[in-house]
């Protein structure tokens, strides 16, 4: 028997004492709150584009990976605003994305890294920062890429894109491309996206699916797309349907000018048969009446022979008589 099994029974509480009160967990220490920025550049560049909204549903794991806006960044939160920065976009990884709202900003110690990514978009009251102090406060706090859209392209910073990758403690400038007249790219390895500057516009490309992770704008432009090309191939349906409904009247009506065409033939034929029949028929009663004629004459004609053959006996006979009477009676 272990020491705490010989002690449970002196240690247990009495029956009727009353259970001690549960620990009341403390409440997290929150990073402090900001002012709004003064001007639209993350509503016009970030937020109306839905750039955030694309690339949380681009990385997924809402549990694990943040995506958010004016986040505070700083090593811990002690609700002062000493020691913090923040960036117009974070983007980490592999965190646990409840901390970061509870506490209303990102502790590195809390999470135990850094955000893996961080965007500031250019305005002319926060340009300097931008360019000269948050480099140096974002490397120290070891945030592996830090990157600058200016939609004016070197109105406010010094270029339009600029990306800087964290190497030994050091930022070192990302290569930036030029794909055509007002089109730039560089390539972020964390994210592994290209961040374009395209016409004043920030855009996210995806080099592995060869497409842009589509915004707003595109979504919408997409969605008239296919309804439009839905309505075209209704239409050509339609139009197909039309021309069968047209080929099978046109095929209707040949069947029906052939049917009518037989007919008028047959009922021809009819009447040719019914004239020949006519013709056969009178040709057959002038047959018989010339039949009946002759037979009339041929009637005739005996009845004379009869006669004539009559009067020639009864002439012989009135000769015979004659001579009979002129012959002198026996003696």
């Amino acid at each position: 028997m272990t020491t705490a099994q010989r002690l449970a029974p002196t240690l247990a509480p009495s029956p009727a004492a009353p259970a001690p009160p549960a620990p009341v967990a403390a409440a997290p220490i929150r990073f402090p709150d900001f002012p709004p920025r003064d001007d639209m550049q993350n509503s016009l560049y970030l937020n109306k584009p839905g750039h955030i909204q694309t690339l949380c549903a681009h990385f997924g794991n809402p549990d694990t990976n943040v995506v958010l806006g004016e986040v505070p960044v700083g090593w811990v939160a002690t609700g002062a605003r000493i020691g913090l920065r923040i960036p117009d976009l974070l983007i980490a990884f592999d965190i646990w994305s409840a901390a970061v709202v509870a506490t209303m900003g990102y502790s590195i110690a809390e999470h135990g890294k850094p955000p893996d990514f961080v965007l500031e978009i250019a305005s002319p009251t926060t340009a300097r920062r931008d360019e000269i102090e948050k480099p140096g406060d974002y490397a120290d706090f070891g945030v592996p890429e830090y990157w600058r859209f200016d939609h004016e392209w070197g109105r406010n910073y010094a270029t339009g894109l600029a990306g800087d990758r964290l190497v030994s403690g050091v930022y070192l400038p990302i290569p930036i491309h030029q794909a055509g007249p007002e089109m730039y790219w560089g390539h972020s390895a964390v994210l592994n996206l290209d961040l374009c500057w395209e016409y004043g516009e920030l855009r996210f490309y995806d080099p592995t699916a060869q497409r842009y992770l589509t915004n707003y704008e595109t979504e919408r432009d997409t969605r008239i797309a296919e309804q439009a090309a839905r309505i075209a191939a209704e239409d050509d349906r339609d139009a197909e349907q039309a021309a069968r409904i047209a080929a099978e009247a046109d095929r209707d009506a040949e069947q029906a000018a052939r049917i009518a065409e037989q007919v008028a033939r047959v009922t021809a034929e009819d009447a040719r048969d019914a004239e020949q029949s006519a013709r056969l028929a009178a040709e057959a009663d002038r047959d018989a009446e010339q039949a009946a004629r002759i037979a009339t004459e041929e009637a005739l004609d005996a009845e004379q022979a009869a006669r004539i053959a009559a009067e020639s006996r009864i002439a012989d006979l009135q000769a015979e008589l004659a001579r009979r009477n002129a012959e002198p009676p026996p003696q």
